[in-house]
């Protein structure tokens, strides 16, 4: 699961981290470009000392550039992280977007409400905190089945310390 519960012994404060799921590593990376250029290159052995290859062979790397290029793009785009701190008095979630800007909330603990959308939201299953008059996403770039967990398990932690 791409989040992790922090605990430390000294202080009751619980800290979630949330990150999007990285399925290409980079040496993945690597070898879908490599092996897309492979296989797209095959068709060109046929051409090789005519006219033909050199009208063929731009588009051919367009394409390759196109993936490469998409691929860094979705990569970029998942440098995500949402850290949220729940302590008995007070729920701070901070959210690190990809371009480095940082969008953070906080609210007195005892108000605070998670909410999970099934429909009408941006995604499905949509995660939500509210509290100190505003409502926020959490995990939405999560899998559905993710977010479902998550709701159940902030929902758990967070009663357990506001009963305490």
């Amino acid at each position: 699961m791409p989040y992790r519960w922090t605990e430390t012994s000294a202080s009751p404060d619980l800290t979630l981290t949330l990150w999007p799921h990285n399925a290409l590593p980079a040496r993945g990376f690597a070898a879908t470009v490599l092996g897309f250029f492979c296989l797209a290159s095959i068709p060109l052995y046929g051409l090789l000392g005519t006219v033909l290859l050199w009208g063929v062979l731009p588009f051919m790397l367009m394409a390759t550039a196109g993936l490469y290029y998409a691929l860094r793009r979705n990569e970029h785009d998942r440098q995500i992280v949402e850290v949220l701190t729940l302590s008995p008095d007070r729920t701070h979630l901070v959210r690190t977007n990809p371009g480095g800007n940082v969008q953070d909330w906080d609210s007195n603990t005892y108000w605070v409400r998670v909410a999970m959308h099934e429909a009408g939201g941006p995604v499905p299953f949509y995660v939500t905190l509210k509290g100190n008059g505003r409502e926020v996403e959490i995990g939405a770039f999560l899998s559905e089945d993710e977010r479902k967990a998550l709701f159940d398990d902030l929902s758990d932690r967070l009663a357990r310390l506001t009963r305490n």
